[in-house]
């Protein structure tokens, strides 16, 4: 099995939850991209277009949610911007319109996502978005806006969510800046 990124341990539900990845809205993935690598040095990012669910509920309903991703280094946090396609409900248009921009959710591993999820309800906290990629890697975002002034996106440090962190994070070494934008899944 992969090792969880540097610094991470597989702590309780309840504590240690150590943020790996800070996600922000942005109405273009690739210009965020592009800007934020020129600007602080961030990335390159691996941009993931119409993200491929299997099973989406949002605040507990089945849902739709058509979007792009893209994922890039920031020292010791994966950083990830991502946008919508559409204005169907959703964790994204709960907190943004189509045209806003800001942070939208810190990403956590948890040993036991139904556990966690379990303790959030218990706190009051919403569960916002629980999904499953066609790949099987399961994700929710439970709604913190109110003790946080952001979402908090949880998930199990699988196999396959370890080795796309791992390769994220090998590809900013001794990166030099140049194509700050590629395609994992870009159709011709």
């Amino acid at each position: 099995m992969p090792s969880l990124p540097t610094g991470i341990t597989e702590g309780s539900t309840r504590t240690g939850r150590v943020p790996v990845q800070l996600a922000y809205h942005v109405p273009d993935i690739e210009a965020a991209a592009r800007a934020a690598a020129a600007a602080w040095g961030w990335g390159p990012f691996y941009v993931l277009e119409h993200v491929r669910l299997a099973r989406c509920l949002h605040r507990g309903r089945p849902g739709v949610f058509d979007h792009s991703s893209a994922y890039g280094q920031a020292g010791e946090l994966m950083v990830e911007f991502i946008t919508q396609h559409d204005d169907a409900p959703s964790a994204l248009r709960d907190r943004f319109s189509a045209q806003e921009s800001g942070l939208h959710h810190v990403a956590c591993f948890v040993p036991d996502l139904s556990l966690a999820l379990a303790e959030a309800g218990a706190r009051g906290e919403a569960v916002a978005l629980d999904a499953t990629t066609v790949d099987g890697v399961r994700f929710a975002m439970v709604d913190c806006v109110a003790a946080l002034g952001h979402m908090q996106e949880l998930y199990e440090p699988g196999d396959e969510l370890l080795r796309f962190y791992a390769f994220i994070r090998r590809k900013a070494v001794d990166w030099d800046g140049a194509e700050p934008v590629r395609f994992l899944n870009r159709r011709a």
